[in-house]
């Protein structure tokens, strides 16, 4: 409709080289700083967790200044990254992307995505990945999760690598580093590989209440499909329109490390007939996107259920709730920012 285009009409190829040099914070969290962290004064394990990291900081910025001695470094002091954990919404990525800047005088850094960096390793290689970021003073990796043994295997090694290498390590998540994978595959039998994980990471706690649920509805109500053709044609080329089966019919055409080129340029993603998915693999799928699109404060307006209801019952108590979870209440501030900033 009008100059709105199509998501299910975009195949983005992007080359090994291209992943790399994508690995910044994304557009939502380029002004995060450690002064712009509002930590919250009912939880003081918020404003702890800024002095840590910011020591953090200063850590791998020394680091750069004996680089030759790192191997030694390493052995005496023990743990070589830190580790938020806590819920939602508490700041975790914000911190973990002010890390990030306050660095950029220690030289080469990456920022992704557990999933971002599963990707790069497929397209890269394992070694060739290795040898790319061995050199980088520190590595990000947000929100942490491990979904299958492959995956637990996979970070496992390439961490111990980049750890022998001198590199620091920074990570987010909301399941603690000896309890990943906890729910999803039998935990028991890569125990070796978990807490190898867990060795590594000086882990800092955040407790809080998510902050984009502070003083937002849960979830806006959803609009009729005429008000979202309304939408799309008020925004042009700057928004996408799609049908929600469609749009989920084209996802497994399109390999999750190109989602956020399949999104970039858009301001708000318009989507009709948006029902519950009950196909796990679908499901996973639109978390994938809902983060990139969240990375690059796309607005989104849809008709048919609310967006806290995309996701069934059995997914939001399986093994993969918290990944359903997060990407519910990024959808809510999606959602809830197209009623904020669309014009009537």
């Amino acid at each position: 409709m009008g100059d709105s285009v199509r998501l299910i009409d975009r195949f983005p190829r992007l080359g090994a080289g291209e992943l790399l040099a994508g690995f910044v914070p994304p557009p939502h969290f380029a002004a995060a700083r450690f002064d712009t962290y509002l930590a919250d004064p009912a939880q003081p394990s918020q404003a702890q967790a800024l002095h840590r990291i910011e020591e953090f900081a200063g850590q791998v910025i020394a680091s750069k200044h004996s680089r030759g001695r790192r191997f030694r470094k390493k052995s005496a002091a023990g743990h070589s990254g830190i580790y938020l954990d806590g819920g939602f919404g508490v700041g975790k990525t914000h911190l973990l992307a002010a890390l990030w800047f306050a660095t950029a005088s220690a030289g080469d850094r990456a920022f992704g995505t557990f999933v971002e960096y599963t990707n790069l390793v497929g397209a890269l290689g394992f070694d060739q990945t290795v040898a790319a970021l061995s050199s980088y003073s520190l590595v990000c990796i947000d929100e942490f999760e491990l979904d299958d043994p492959g995956d637990t295997v996979l970070m496992s090694s390439l961490l111990t690598r980049l750890s022998e290498a001198g590199v620091r390590l920074a990570a987010t998540s909301n399941t603690l580093p000896d309890r990943l994978g906890e729910g999803r595959f039998a935990a028991d039998d890569f125990l070796r590989e978990i807490q190898g994980l867990a060795a590594r990471f000086d882990v800092v706690r955040i407790d809080g209440q998510d902050y984009r649920h502070r003083g937002l509805p849960v979830a806006p109500d959803p609009l009729s499909q005429a008000e979202v053709l309304v939408r799309a044609e008020g925004v042009g080329s700057g928004g996408s329109l799609d049908e929600f089966a469609e749009l989920m019919a084209h996802l497994p055409q399109v390999h999750p490390s190109r989602y956020g080129a399949m999104v970039q340029g858009l301001s708000q993603v318009c989507l009709t007939g948006v029902d519950t998915l009950d196909n796990q693999a679908d499901a996973l799928r639109l978390v994938v996107l809902v983060d990139r699109m969240y990375d690059q404060d796309i607005a989104v307006a849809a008709s048919g259920v609310a967006v806290d209801k995309v996701f069934n019952e059995a997914m939001l108590s399986g093994g993969y709730r918290k990944k359903y979870r997060r990407a519910i209440s990024r959808l809510d501030a999606m959602a809830a920012a197209r009623v904020i900033t669309a014009s009537p």
